[in-house]
C-alpha cells in the first residue's frame, strides 16, 4: 500500500459502487444505504485508487460509467448476487428440518430407548437422516464432528450445553436366581461376600446413609464388564450384583428379571444428558432430534 492510500474494504465498497450506480449519483444512494454522501464519495474514490483505473465520470449533476467501470460494475452485480444467494440458502438450510445429524450414545441408551422410537422420529421428519454411533466411553465430539451426545456424566466442557433427559437414582440389583442362591445383602457393607459385576462407572460404589451423608464401598469385582448393556446381561444372567441408572435397569426391574436391593442406601444419580456444542443458532434439525430426545426420556426441565 502505497503512502496515503486508504485501506479499501472491497466489499463495502462494491455494495456502494453498485448503488451509486443504480441510484444515479452518490447522495441518492447515500440515503439508500444510511451513510453520509461524503463518505460514498471516499468509498468510490478509494476503490479507484485501489484498482488504479476510474470507474466514473463526474459532473456537477451527473454520474456515468467508463468501460472499465462498466465492466467492473457488472462484475460487483454478480458477485453480490451470488453472496446473497449463499446466505439465503445458509438461512434456508438452518431453518429447515432436514439433512445429516451424527449422534454418539451408550449402547443401553440406543437399544432400550433411542431405536424403538425412531419410526416415530422418522416419519415426522423425512427429511432428516440420523448417523448414529455407539460408545459406552466419552468422545470429543467437536473434534469428531457430532452434532450431539449422550451421556450420563456430569457437564465438564464450558464448549458444550447440557440438556438433561432423565433424572433418577443409581439402583444395586439382582437376578431372582442369584438371590435365592446367595442370599440378599442388607447393607452396602455385606457387598463384601458377593460376587459383584463392575463396569463403566468404575468399581467404588456409593450410598446414602441413614444422615443424608455419602458411603463410598470398594469393590472386589467378580468380573468387569466395560460396557453398561453387558453389566445388564450380566446381572440378569445371574452373574452377580450390579450398580448403575435406574434408566438402565428400568425394563428389567418392571418385567421381574431383576430385584432392586439396598434400595434404603440409594443415591442420586448423575443425569442422563444430551450435549451439544455451544453455538448461536442450533439448526433445526438437531433441534428436532434434542426434542425427540426429550420426549422419548420423559424430562422436560434442564
Amino acid at each position: 500500500m502505497g503512502v496515503g492510500e486508504r485501506k479499501v474494504d472491497r466489499f463495502q465498497a462494491l455494495q456502494i459502487f453498485r448503488m451509486v450506480v443504480e441510484q444515479g449519483g452518490f447522495t441518492a444512494a447515500a440515503r439508500k444505504l444510511n451513510i453520509s454522501p461524503s463518505a460514498a464519495t471516499k468509498n468510490i474514490t478509494s476503490l479507484e485508487v485501489h484498482l488504479g483505473v476510474q470507474l466514473l465520470n463526474r459532473s456537477t449533476r451527473s454520474i456515468a460509467l467508463t468501460d472499465h467501470g462498466r465492466s467492473f460494475y457488472e462484475a460487483a452485480v454478480a458477485i453480490l448476487t451470488r453472496l446473497d444467494e449463499a446466505e439465503n440458502g445458509l438461512r434456508d438450510a438452518n431453518s429447515a428440518a432436514r439433512g445429516l445429524v451424527r449422534i454418539v450414545m451408550p449402547p443401553s441408551f440406543g437399544r432400550v430407548t433411542f431405536t424403538p422410537e425412531l419410526p416415530a422420529f422418522l416419519d415426522e421428519n423425512p427429511g432428516i437422516t440420523l448417523d448414529v454411533h455407539f460408545a459406552d466411553t466419552p468422545v470429543d465430539m467437536i473434534k469428531e464432528g457430532f452434532d450431539l451426545a449422550v451421556r450420563s456424566r456430569e457437564q465438564e466442557d464450558s464448549q458444550l450445553i447440557q440438556r438433561i433427559l432423565h433424572r433418577g437414582p443409581m439402583v444395586t440389583v439382582a437376578s431372582p436366581a442369584y438371590l435365592a442362591q446367595h442370599g440378599a445383602p442388607q447393607s452396602p457393607g455385606d457387598l463384601a461376600g458377593h460376587r459383584c459385576i463392575t463396569g463403566v462407572f468404575g468399581s467404588e460404589w456409593r450410598f446414602r446413609t441413614p444422615d443424608g451423608g455419602e458411603e463410598r464401598i470398594q469393590i472386589d469385582s467378580a468380573v468387569i464388564l466395560r460396557s453398561g448393556d453387558n453389566v445388564r446381561e450380566g446381572a440378569v444372567a445371574g452373574v452377580g450384583i450390579a450398580q448403575s441408572t435406574w434408566w438402565l435397569f428400568r425394563k428389567d426391574l418392571a418385567e421381574g428379571r431383576l430385584v432392586r436391593i439396598l434400595e434404603p442406601f440409594e443415591r442420586e444419580a448423575v443425569p442422563i444428558s444430551v450435549f451439544y456444542p455451544a453455538k448461536r443458532n442450533v439448526p433445526r434439525k438437531v433441534s428436532r432430534v434434542i426434542d425427540f430426545l426429550l420426549r422419548i426420556s420423559g424430562e422436560r426441565a434442564g
